[in-house]
């Protein structure tokens, strides 16, 4: 019974024996000082995040105890006690579709493709470089991308000044984010595990589709679920692609197709709108829309964790 015990205790002597070895025999003053900064930091950044929630809360909770659902279901109006937000979450939700739709199969498989099959030469390391500096471009700049393009050049098929045109636009701005992500993934998953699939006879494709892939999954789907929540929350592109900070008219369904080539909203629009009309009232509703919009990005990042532990549980 006491082997355990002097067990752990030759192993804390060895411990602080290295410690001593390591710092001389002082105490890291440096090292304390820089934690008890970190500290700090944490400590005001949760504060300020209280106080924001805290006042966002109190400032909207009132349009949801009055008229939630007319708040909901109502499209843009002229007085902020019609105005509901049902068009700026249609045009949320396909902004969403189209991240998914185009950026996670071209930003997974470039990632497959640059971490399994490429050649680590210079060039792979010049892509890698440009990638990386593609994720921290401003967005206003792919905002002028997706004016140029998918609203001038491409006028024919999106429709100018669209829906479809600011999706494609956040479908790219993220695209850099997601290839990054899934490659981090992929990079995570261990060196044995290939060398187990070729030991076996598997072929290259058949060890990244049925190993490297299921093991990176939890990770890949984290950076998806952040590329998108990135994407659902920008304003400034949306501006250059046509999106509409006045009226809408008509009120279309949150599925409806023929929408992708006319005027839209957004979340993020409606909430920067709301927010510097110094009318009555725009103000509160302003405080209900980000929270709608907090609950949804709370949504998909609980989705995400729920995969992650279901695909974890899966490959151990």
């Amino acid at each position: 019974m006491a082997f355990p015990s002097t067990l752990g205790a030759g192993g804390e002597r060895a411990q602080r024996s290295v410690q001593e070895q390591l710092t001389g025999g002082q105490s890291d003053v440096v090292g304390q000082v820089f934690r008890i900064l970190l500290l700090i930091s944490l400590g005001v950044s949760l504060v300020v995040l209280a106080i924001l929630f805290q006042d966002v809360i109190t400032t909207g909770s009132g349009v949801f105890t009055t008229r939630a659902e007319s708040f909901l279901s109502g499209g843009l109006r002229g007085s902020a006690a019609r105005s509901g937000i049902s068009q700026a979450m249609a045009g949320t939700f396909w902004i969403g579709i189209f991240v998914v739709v185009f950026s996670f199969p071209i930003g997974v498989a470039s990632a497959v493709y640059l971490e399994e099959y490429s050649t680590k030469g210079r060039l792979a390391r010049l892509v890698d470089v440009n990638i990386r500096n593609l994720a921290g471009v401003p967005s206003i700049v792919y905002g002028i991308l997706g004016l140029t393009i998918f609203v001038q050049q491409l006028e024919g098929i999106t429709g100018g000044r669209s829906l479809m045109s600011a999706g494609i636009t956040l479908a790219i701005l993220v695209l850099p984010i997601v290839i990054i992500t899934s490659a981090e993934a992929v990079r995570a998953v261990p060196g044995s595990l290939r060398e187990a699939g070729y030991g076996v006879g598997a072929t290259r494709s058949e060890v990244v589709r049925t190993m490297v892939l299921p093991y990176a999954l939890p990770g890949i789907i984290t950076g998806t679920v952040l590329a998108l929540a990135r994407a659902i929350g920008e304003a400034a592109p949306l501006y250059l692609a046509g999106v509409t900070t006045g009226l809408l008219p008509g009120k279309q369904g949150l599925l409806e197709p023929s929408q992708l080539r006319e005027s839209f909203t957004a979340l993020p629009v409606v909430i920067a709108e709301w927010s510097r009309n110094p009318r009555e009232g725009f103000t509160e509703i302003a405080a209900a829309a980000i929270i709608v919009m907090l609950a949804i990005v709370l949504a998909m990042n609980t989705v995400a964790i729920v995969l992650r532990i279901r695909y974890e549980k899966k490959r151990k």
